[in-house]
Order: C-alpha cells, then sequence, then structure tokens
C-alpha cells in the first residue's frame, strides 16, 4: 500500500510543470510515507509487546515489566486448577478449602501496550523436538508446573506424560516430541540442600567453584530459564572449598550476602560462557520473587502476613521487603559482564508486578507435608505460605512473559 501511494504521489509531483512545485510535491510524498512506515512499524511493535532495552529486551518502546494489575473475569484464568492433569497439591489451593478465588482473575496491563496471550499450540510448535527446562528452586519449580498447566489441555490424554526422577522431573508432549522439565537446583552450584526431597538443612554449605554436578543435566536444552533467589536469604553462608564425600578434609569459611551469591553466579556464568551453544540456545533468568511476610509493608496489621488478604496492592509503584535490591544489582551485574563477552541472558523481571500481589499466596490452602501443631491452629499467621503462588495465579503471567521472548527471540 505504501509504495503505490508513493508512486502516486511521485508521478503526480513530476506531472507539475514547475520545477519548484514538483520538488515540494516529491518532498510532501516522502514525508508521508516515512509517516506510514512508522506508523506501521509502531503498531507492530506494540502488538508484539517487547520491553525496554535496559532490561534486554528487544525494543525500546515497550516495558512489560511496568503496567497494572486489572480485574478481569471474562477472559482469565487461563485454565482451571481442577482440568489441570499434572497440578501440585502445594499450589492447588481451591482444592484444598479457598473459597475466595478472585486471586485467578487479575490481568497484567503494561503501561504502553498488551501482553500477549499464551496460545499453547504455538509454544509447542516453538518447542518441536526441543528441551524446555526450568532450573533452580521451588519457585521455578512453582513456574513449570503452571507451564504444564497452560499447556496441558492443547494435548491428549494419550500424547502427554509425566516423568519424575530425583531432581529431575519431565513432562513429555509426544506428538511434538518436545519436554518441560524442571531440575532442582535452589542454589544453582552444589550445596547439602540438592537433595529434591531431604533439603532442609539449618547449617546451609555452598561449594560455590561446582556447578558440573548438576549442569550435566541440561547441557544440551534448547531453552534454559533459571532462578535462585529464596535459598539465599540469610546474613551469610558456609562456603566449602572441597568435597561432600570427604566434607572433613575439606575448608569451610563463612562468606556474607551477597559477596557468596556474586561468587556462586559467577560460577554459574563461567560455565555458561564454555559450554553454552550460542547458536541453538536461549538463556533466561527469572528476577526474584517477593514474599509477603509483613503486612504493615502494605497498609495492614503489624505481625501479620499474606493470610486472609483478598485484594492486590493497588498502589502503583509499591514496593515492600520481599526482595533484595542488593541482590539483584549482583544478577544484573553478571549478566551485564556476560553480554559483553558476546552471551545474552535475559532477564524476565518478576519482581515488580508480583510484589503488588499479597492475596495470590497459598496461605493455608494446601497440602501440609507435616502435622499441624495445635497451637499452630489456633493461629494460621503461624504456618501461612506467603512464598508460594496459588494456581491459576501470578506464574501464569510469568510464563505469558516468558512466551513472548520465546516466540520473538
Amino acid at each position: 500500500m505504501a509504495k503505490k501511494q508513493l508512486v502516486m504521489l511521485v508521478t503526480a509531483a513530476w506531472g507539475i510543470r514547475s520545477s519548484f512545485q514538483s520538488l515540494v510535491a516529491l518532498l510532501i510524498a516522502i514525508l508521508v510515507i516515512a509517516s506510514i512506515y512508522l506508523r506501521q512499524n509502531n503498531e507492530q511493535v506494540f502488538e508484539y509487546g517487547t520491553t525496554h532495552k535496559s532490561s534486554g529486551g528487544l525494543s525500546s518502546r515497550c516495558n512489560l515489566f511496568s503496567g497494572k494489575w486489572v480485574y478481569d473475569n471474562k477472559s482469565y484464568p487461563l485454565y482451571k486448577e481442577r482440568e489441570c492433569t499434572f497440578m501440585s497439591d502445594q499450589l492447588a489451593c481451591e482444592k484444598f478449602g479457598r473459597m475466595d478465588l478472585n486471586y485467578q482473575f487479575w490481568r497484567w496491563q503494561p503501561h504502553q501496550c498488551d501482553l500477549p496471550r499464551f496460545n499453547a499450540t504455538a509454544l509447542l510448535e516453538r518447542l518441536r523436538n526441543k528441551r524446555l527446562v526450568f532450573v533452580g528452586d521451588s519457585l521455578n519449580r512453582n513456574q513449570w508446573v503452571s507451564m504444564v498447566c497452560l499447556v496441558d489441555s492443547a494435548i491428549p490424554l494419550a500424547f502427554k506424560s509425566m516423568d519424575n526422577n530425583g531432581s529431575i522431573n519431565i513432562f513429555k508432549a509426544t506428538e511434538y516430541n518436545a519436554t518441560i522439565e524442571f531440575y532442582w537446583s535452589p542454589l544453582l552450584v552444589e550445596s547439602n540442600s540438592d537433595d529434591p526431597v531431604n533439603h532442609r538443612v539449618p547449617d546451609r554449605v555452598v561449594r560455590v567453584q561446582a556447578i558440573e554436578k548438576h549442569a550435566g543435566h541440561w547441557t544440551d536444552a534448547d531453552i534454559l530459564i533459571f532462578n535462585t533467589y529464596l535459598w539465599w536469604r540469610r546474613r551469610q553462608m558456609k562456603v566449602l572449598w572441597g568435597s561432600f564425600e570427604s566434607p572433613d578434609d575439606g575448608i569451610y569459611k563463612a562468606v556474607k550476602l551477597p559477596r557468596v551469591y556474586e561468587m556462586a553466579l559467577q560460577t554459574w556464568a563461567q560455565w555458561l560462557e564454555v559450554h553454552v551453544n550460542r547458536n541453538k540456545t536461549q538463556l533466561f533468568f527469572m528476577s526474584m520473587s517477593p514474599t509477603h511476610q509483613k503486612a504493615d509493608k502494605w497498609g495492614g496489621i503489624k505481625g501479620e502476613n499474606c493470610y486472609s488478604e483478598t485484594q492486590p496492592v493497588i498502589k502503583e509503584g509499591y514496593v515492600g521487603d520481599g526482595a533484595s535490591p542488593r541482590m539483584m544489582r549482583v544478577v544484573d551485574s553478571v549478566l551485564g559482564e556476560l553480554k559483553t563477552r558476546g552471551l545474552n541472558v535475559q532477564m524476565i523481571n518478576i519482581t515488580q508486578l508480583s510484589d503488588y500481589r499479597k492475596e495470590a499466596h497459598p496461605s493455608i490452602y494446601r497440602k501440609h507435608w507435616e502435622t499441624i501443631a495445635e497451637e499452630q491452629l489456633s493461629n494460621p499467621q503461624n504456618y501461612s505460605d506467603c512464598i508460594h503462588w496459588c494456581l491459576p495465579g501470578v506464574p501464569d503471567v510469568w510464563n505469558q512473559l516468558l512466551y513472548t521472548y520465546i516466540l520473538q527471540l
């Protein structure tokens, strides 16, 4: 259409006898075409919803991570809890008695564009003959379950399966020869918390220079999504130079945060730089998922937490204390260094948008793996889960963001 307009305008211009008038007409034609071209390009950018360059995204025209939550009970949730074949009992809040289900009906609305709606078939086509692997802690597992639920309804029962084998969980879409996997590695590097079941170790120890034990399980993945934050939330961590097989022969040293976090991420980054196939693998890092342990931070009662909350924080720009800015700066620094060496790891910044959602945690509405004591039962605040997220819910939006990047990169 633009080319035809240009030809018509240029022809008209040359048809005018005065050379001055011809020049003016020609300049007008060029300006018109330039305007049409820019408008079409802008519309495409807003349609796809790319992100701000400072976030490492594809365009500066729309920051997907800056926006607000909009109540939308017509197009959300994206799936139903009871219809997800592989739903986790830790995240199935409705199944375990939650009556208020409004947490399922909130849609993330970026300020300058629309977040593309998740299309399971489009993602599965992109994943044909590929491995998508989430690596990290239980928040990344939370997101993995969400991703499985998002694609579940698009796959007939006979063409999907789930395999749990120690630290790795594999969902397979056989028709596409595609897998969506989760690998348990809460600190990314080796630690005494690496057992997928028995990992609640009070005296946490890490081998900040050792990652091969884990990395061997996801070396050939096509898409890798990492996270690590929750397990680092302490003043210091004990670092082991040596082996867990011969702990008495090693050297131990307590290293404060965030330095020990930085040491581990540098080991992770060095592994990526050497081993990742840059022509094959897409790399992502999920920013910190905030907790909601202190109600007074959002205007609630001091001493209470997310228990009984039913509405998000509405005030834009709200920042709680459930995430660590200095640790986020460490991640930014490590990813920045990797980029200078030619390896791009895309940060998916979920922290701010998740911080608003104080009401979307399981609280007491989940399966409890340990018996709840009588004194706890009398005060539900004491055993409320204000860390993980109910499904359907907030992690579905994390996956919408991830989906947008996967289909564009």
